[in-house]
């Protein structure tokens, strides 16, 4: 079963008159706990790709289907709703606010949701052990290495159980052994828990964790 459905998705900027031109045309389908990765060189348009799955921007034209919701279809207030219960996002540069624990930022994205007190709690506990970082979540940002951030970071995306997971360069600023645990962590997302993951990468050694391999070059999909 397809979680993703793309259609002839086209995404073009303009800066003053000049219009530039960023996907062409892009048919991608992402099936049920597929774990794949997008590769291709800078300014492709991976990222812009995944930020159209996720919502964050909007198709020139064409349609973006996730969990059989057209979410081009979507006015802003319905597509923030859509994204706080379908979408978890996993950043290169972590995005944790520094003056919150490891749990308050791993909370974060449950405060949008109905959950009591008490099932927060439980919520978070859940993520943080999944990650690793249960002994941690005291912790305040500058207290943690780049890896233990990112497993935060990744626990903040995975605690209110997303339909997808979306990744851009997740191992990017990272040295190997981290980037390593990193990866480890997402196999075991995709492998235990079926999670459907989409990562963004330009490392053949993150991308060789993959099921499936999409390379994107001057904005089509190859």
């Amino acid at each position: 079963m397809s979680v993703v459905t793309v259609q002839g998705v086209t995404k073009q900027y303009y800066r003053d008159s000049l219009k530039i031109p960023v996907l062409d045309g892009i048919d991608l389908t992402v099936n049920e706990a597929d774990f794949m990765a997008l590769m291709g060189p800078s300014g492709s348009g991976k990222t812009t790709l995944l930020n159209l799955m996720a919502g964050i921007d909007r198709p020139t034209r064409g349609s973006i289907s996730v969990a059989g919701t057209d979410i081009t279809k979507l006015n802003e207030s319905a597509l923030a709703r859509w994204r706080a219960r379908h979408v978890g996002f996993i950043f290169q540069f972590y995005h944790l606010i520094p003056v919150l624990t490891a749990y308050q930022n791993v909370e974060l994205p449950l405060t949008l949701t109905k959950l009591t007190k008490k099932e927060r709690t439980k919520h978070v506990h859940t993520a943080l052990e999944i990650v690793g970082l249960a002994d941690r979540m005291a912790h305040f940002p500058r207290q943690l290495s780049g890896g233990q951030e990112q497993r935060v970071a990744i626990a903040r995306a995975v605690v209110t159980d997303p339909t997808l997971l979306l990744a851009d360069e997740p191992t990017g600023d990272l040295d190997a052994k981290s980037a390593e645990e990193i990866l480890v962590l997402l196999d075991r997302l995709n492998k235990e828990f079926k999670k459907t993951i989409v990562m963004v990468t330009h490392d053949p050694r993150a991308a060789a964790k993959a099921h499936t391999i999409r390379n994107l070059d001057k904005g089509v999909l190859t």
